[in-house]
């Protein structure tokens, strides 16, 4: 089961995705591992994903399904005793 994504998530691809940048329109190959920011989320699961580089500037925004991404932690969860 995929776990529900939720605003702000920190995600990564899956599997290499095709897309175009979305400012100049040039074709990306985004791959697995990509690491992204889930900015909206829809109820049927699905997510838009903004893809930025180091500065902080978004390169692409894309629609994906949540069996496409992982959710990143960089904290660990509180194990029930």
């Amino acid at each position: 089961m995929v776990a529900e994504l939720k605003m702000h998530d920190v995600v990564a691809l899956l599997q290499d995705v095709r897309t175009k940048h979305f400012e100049g329109g040039q074709t990306l190959l985004l791959r697995r591992g990509q690491i992204g920011t889930v900015v909206m989320t829809y109820q049927d699961g699905a997510c838009e994903v903004e893809f930025a580089d180091r500065s902080g500037r978004a390169f692409a925004i894309l629609l994906l399904r949540p069996d496409q991404l992982m959710v990143l932690h960089d904290t660990p969860d509180f194990a029930a005793a």
